[in-house]
């Protein structure tokens, strides 16, 4: 009698234990922004179109996955668990590196110089990037892109030993041989490491650079700009100063902080218009002291940049809009047009191209005598579409309209030749057109023709029943 005693004690302590997270999940939550992504939404029985949601009880284990009581102290738990008996990451975004450092998985194929994008992709990124430049130049503007390494990239000593890079160049350095040479180009991976800084520049348990390195970067820039640079001074350690995104991730229920680094800056920009945040899409600032006018598209590497930024320039807009709009309204807002991305992000430029009118050939053009393409016009991707006050064209060329990794790519409709970016969100390979003409451009046809670096060329006419609505 008192063994069964007994075991009906435990049954129940352990039935009642499981009970608790369900019980007490209505009561008990956590703090989902803390998880850097969507969680499941509680399902409804019926579809938007009104009929029976099918899948009620999957979405429903979702759901329950995903919000029952004391998730985030039970996943925090497993982290540190695991981080520190096995030395591995719980969450497969994370990777769990030396001395309490974190690096974001997404980072893994540039660290291990896998996956990089073929030669005809990082011809065709440095080509618009070229066509960007030019474009600024004719209009009295000054361009500079950068690109912000990964950390893993700056600080490879904390990634795990196992992970061993390939003998190979990364899209950063393919990118960067690329460009060497161009003034508009400035070499962000360089100019951090040329700091000498015995203070790391990044966050160890955070994806990105903490305000020393944002400080480095803003110098950099600048430099780059021949412009003085944000005072800055009596930089300081301050511990627990930033929520690491990366421990934040595998470990929610912390106040996982890192340390971040001051000074004692004084700044006298204002922001206008409404301000929310760091991240939100558009930032305007002004500044009495500053000079000119800025127009910079950043990502996240960017919040930490701005201060430095906005106090130096009279005017600044600070964009997270894509693709990056360079049409006359936008291109009205800055005398300085910056584009900072992220390492990890460059195959971004090969599917995007920048919103800007497509330039227009010159009198003075001399094009190679095309071949005539001996296959079906039907076979070639053209899509059309409106976006603003242009009309896009873009799509992807066979295989046969190229030789070589470097060629351009010329369109004419209504009578006028265009070179078209190389970007097309409608190739995968470096095979991509896009061009954003007039909108009141007529045309019943567009002629494509490549230029091949070997003086091979290949022409095509594509009838207008044969182009794809592209929808905006």
């Amino acid at each position: 009698m008192k063994k069964n005693t007994l075991y009906r004690i435990y049954s129940g302590a352990l039935i009642g234990l499981c009970l608790v997270p369900t019980v007490l999940m209505p009561f008990v939550k956590g703090d989902e922004s803390k998880e850097k992504r969507a969680l499941a939404e509680l399902p409804k029985l019926k579809t938007a179109e009104g009929d029976f949601n099918i899948n009620i009880l999957s979405d429903l284990g979702d759901y329950f996955s995903e919000h029952f009581a004391f998730r985030q102290q039970l996943v925090t738990a497993d982290g540190r668990i695991k981080t520190a008996l096995t030395a591995t990451s719980p969450n497969t975004d994370v990777i769990d590196g030396t001395d309490g450092w974190l690096y974001y998985s997404a980072t893994l194929d540039d660290y291990l110089n896998i996956n990089t994008m073929n030669a005809r992709q990082i011809s065709g990124i440095c080509h618009d990037l070229r066509l960007v430049n030019d474009y600024c130049e004719q209009n009295g503007k000054t361009f500079i892109f950068t690109s912000v390494p990964n950390k893993n990239s700056l600080y490879p000593e904390h990634m795990p030993f196992n992970y061993v890079p390939a003998d190979a160049p990364d899209n950063y350095e393919l990118i960067s041989a690329g460009l060497a040479g161009e003034s508009f180009y400035l070499d962000m991976k360089a100019a951090l490491a040329e700091t000498g800084s015995s203070i790391p520049l990044y966050h160890a348990t955070d994806t990105h650079w903490n305000n020393l390195g944002a400080y480095a970067g803003h110098c950099a820039l600048m430099g780059a700009l021949g412009r003085e640079t944000c005072p800055a001074d009596n930089w300081q350690l301050q511990p627990n100063g930033r929520l690491g995104d990366l421990a934040a991730m595998i470990y929610p229920s912390e106040d996982a902080k890192d340390t971040q680094v001051v000074s004692d800056t004084e700044f006298t920009y204002e922001y206008q218009g409404r301000f929310r945040a760091l991240d939100d899409i558009t930032i305007n600032t002004t500044c009495e002291s500053g000079e000119g006018s800025l127009l910079m598209y950043r990502d996240s590497f960017g919040e930490a940049i701005l201060p430095f930024m906005a106090e130096q320039f009279a005017s600044a807009e600070f964009s997270r809009i894509t693709p990056y709009r360079l049409d006359e309204a936008m291109l009205g807002k800055g005398d300085t047009i910056i584009v900072e991305l992220v390492e990890r992000n460059l195959p971004r430029l090969a599917s995007a191209a920048p919103l800007m009118p497509a330039p227009e050939a010159g009198e003075d053009a001399v094009f190679f005598t095309p071949s005539l393409y001996n296959g079906d016009a039907a076979d070639i991707s053209v899509y059309v579409g409106q976006s603003g006050s242009y009309t896009l064209i873009t799509g992807a060329l066979p295989e046969s309209f190229f030789s070589g990794d470097d060629a351009r790519v010329y369109l004419t409709a209504g009578g006028t030749t265009y070179e078209a970016f190389r970007a097309s969100e409608y190739s995968d390979c470096g095979n991509g057109f896009s061009a954003y003409i007039p909108s009141d451009t007529e045309f019943d046809s567009i002629e494509i023709f490549t230029q091949c670096s070997d003086g091979r060329a290949v022409a095509v006419e594509v009838p207008a029943d044969k182009f794809m609505r592209k929808e905006q």
